[in-house]
């Protein structure tokens, strides 16, 4: 797993996507912030590979549908690098119901943005995943992961059998879309506690955020769309 990004240290971000007006747009606005600088920009997954391993981003907001290597492929790519350094990605779709949100959320992608989402959501989903938390709130997010969930064809092949009872109450939690603090009150626990359980969790299982634990926890049965 790859770690935040300290606090005081610039967020280098990297903007992948075929539509030049998109990679101008959100770079102008990005780099306006104090906090963020936008290392580089690309127009397809062979692009987006050469700039990680030229500019070693943060976060790269990376296009789903691209010509030549397409955004999930190019997701593969870059998080199978050897190494605890690659970065977080936010895949980037005109759809809400891309059958590539999947695939790249269970690739190790951090979350997704609409493209029309406002510049709120655009810089606070950067400044979410650089420190090192998924991109669970949007409610679409929610909602593709539990279609997913839903469908006959998953398979059920994760394994709990590590995981104890109370780590288990956690991640049914975590699924739910529950914030850690949220965790604690119906828990009774300590903040500090839900996030050792969280963090804890993705070590055992192999995982690099809580998106992915969300897929896990469905994939392992122990929650089911709905609940």
């Amino acid at each position: 797993m790859s770690s935040s990004v300290p606090a005081d240290t610039p967020i280098r971000v990297a903007i992948v996507d075929d539509q030049a007006m998109v990679r101008q747009g959100f770079g102008a606005l990005l780099g306006a912030q104090p906090d963020i600088t936008v290392v580089g920009d690309g127009s397809d997954g062979d692009e987006a590979v050469e700039l990680v391993r030229r500019t070693r981003p943060d976060v790269i907001l990376m296009d789903i549908r691209m010509p030549r290597m397409n955004g999930l492929d190019a997701t593969r790519a870059v998080l199978s690098r050897p190494g605890d350094d690659n970065p977080r990605i936010i895949m980037l779709t005109t759809f809400d119901a891309d059958e590539y949100v999947f695939a790249a959320l269970r690739a190790g992608a951090s979350g997704f943005l609409l493209k029309d989402a406002s510049a709120d959501d655009l810089i606070s989903a950067v400044r979410i995943v650089a420190g090192g938390e998924a991109l669970l709130a949007p409610s679409v997010t929610k909602r593709l992961i539990a279609d997913y969930a839903a469908r006959p064809e998953r398979k059920q092949s994760a394994s709990l059998s590590q995981v104890t009872e109370r780590e288990l109450d956690v991640m049914r939690l975590v699924a739910a879309g529950h914030t850690n603090a949220e965790i604690a009150g119906l828990l009774f626990l300590s903040e500090q506690t839900v996030k050792t359980h969280v963090s804890r969790l993705l070590s055992k299982l192999g995982l690099r955020d809580r998106t992915q634990l969300v897929i896990t926890a469905y994939e392992s049965g122990l929650v089911t769309a709905g609940e």
